[in-house]
Parts: structure tokens; sequence; C-alpha cells
């Protein structure tokens, strides 16, 4: 993962910040082609995301929409009664219920579908000056029980990784906020503990945090790596 220069480190921008506003327009399909094949097989987050997402939709028929899927490798992980619909700037396979579109310009819909849970991970980094936006696009898209589950870094880790293409860096409660004028945050914890700011990769440390859905006061702000955060409609 890449790391930006000393001056955005130290005074990283906020939603709709013009100097990373710029960053978006710079990273589009043919980047992210190339970037989204880093996310097969399965990483940690996407591991530890099906089993939230499992847990969530139980045993009954859900029909999820996975915002920035990337190469749908949700869609392997989650559970057969869970009907798979993606959406991304880059697809790999052209199947019917995935759909390219660049939804940071355009407004995020499928087919004026509505869906029983919406997934955003690792997405809202990229939003710079359309978070609020883009939150109420997906509100739109929640069926009257649905869940909205999503990942934000962690940008207060005392190890923090800041990507290239990140143009939406802001303090956790600032993104905490904003997603609670939209939504009801019905939970939120770690997606993992680490002392360096990138998801675990040994096997003890991912065995150790995959269960954990608790915060800790004094960890989180410095060790938590990511939030997951599990939202409901207003």
């Amino acid at each position: 993962m890449s790391l930006v220069g000393r001056e955005a480190m130290s005074s990283p921008a906020g939603v709709g910040e013009p100097a990373r506003e710029s960053v978006a327009g710079r990273y589009k399909r043919d980047f992210w082609v190339k970037e989204n094949q880093k996310h097969v097989p399965a990483h940690y987050r996407l591991q530890k995301s099906a089993r939230v997402i499992n847990a969530i939709a139980g045993r009954e028929d859900r029909d999820l929409l996975d915002v920035g899927c990337g190469p749908a490798t949700l869609m392997r992980l989650v559970r057969p009664n869970i009907h798979y619909y993606g959406i991304d700037i880059a697809i790999h396979d052209r199947l019917p219920n995935l759909l390219e579109a660049d939804f940071l310009e355009q407004p995020i819909r499928f087919d004026g579908r509505r869906f029983d849970i919406v997934v955003a991970l690792g997405v809202f980094e990229y939003m710079a000056g359309r978070q609020d936006q883009k939150f109420a696009e997906i509100a739109e898209l929640l069926s009257e029980r649905g869940r909205f589950v999503l990942t934000y870094t962690n940008f207060g880790h005392r190890d923090k990784r800041i990507f290239e293409a990140f143009s939406n860096v802001q303090p956790f409660d600032d993104f905490r906020r904003s997603l609670a004028r939209h939504f009801i945050i019905e939970k939120y914890y770690p997606t993992s503990y680490n002392w360096h700011g990138g998801q675990p990769v040994r096997a003890l440390l991912k065995s150790a945090n995959m269960n954990i859905k608790a915060n800790v006061p004094v960890l989180g702000p410095k060790l938590a790596v990511e939030y997951f955060f599990i939202c409901s409609r207003r």
C-alpha cells in the first residue's frame, strides 16, 4: 500500500477539500481494473465482511448490492440465499448481476431495484465532496428493514497508511457524524486491531481478530485499522 507525501500526511484532507478532490479524477477504470485484482483471492477484510453479512441475512432470501464490488470476490463468500448484485467502475466478468458504472460521477442505482443489504467496503475513502450525496443515494436503495454495511479507515491509527488514490481522508468522529445524519448506526467496531496500519496477514493475528466485535476505548483510536458500521434507515 502506497503512502502519500509528508505534506498530505500532516494535513489530511476532509470531505470536499479541493486539493484532494482533484485526486479522484485521476483514478478511473484503467487504474482500478488492475488494482482490483489485489482482492483475488479474498483478503482478511472481505472474509470477515462475509461473516458479518451472512449473520445479518440469516437463512431468508435477501437481495444484496455490493457498491464498489471490484472483481465481485464477495459473491463467492456469501450464502446462496443472498442474491448478489455488484456495481463498479471496472467490472471483470460480464454477468447480468454486475453493472459497470462510475458511481462517483453518476447516481448509485441498479435497474430501479431496492435491496435488503447494501455493502460498501473500502469505498468512502474515495468520495471527496460527494460523501453526503452518496449516503443519501444508498438510503434510497434500502428496503424498509434493510441494512447498510460499510467500512471506513481509521486515520488516527498510530501507523496510518494513506493510499495514494484516497480523496476523502477525515477523522473517524467526523465520518461517523456524517453517516449518522443519514442512517441509524446500530453498531460499529474495528475490522481488526493491529500494531501496524494494515490488515492482519499472519494466521494467528487474523484468527484472533476474526471474531472480535468490540470497541476497546483505549486501544481502538490508535490500533483499529478500519471500522465496520452496520446501519438501518432513518
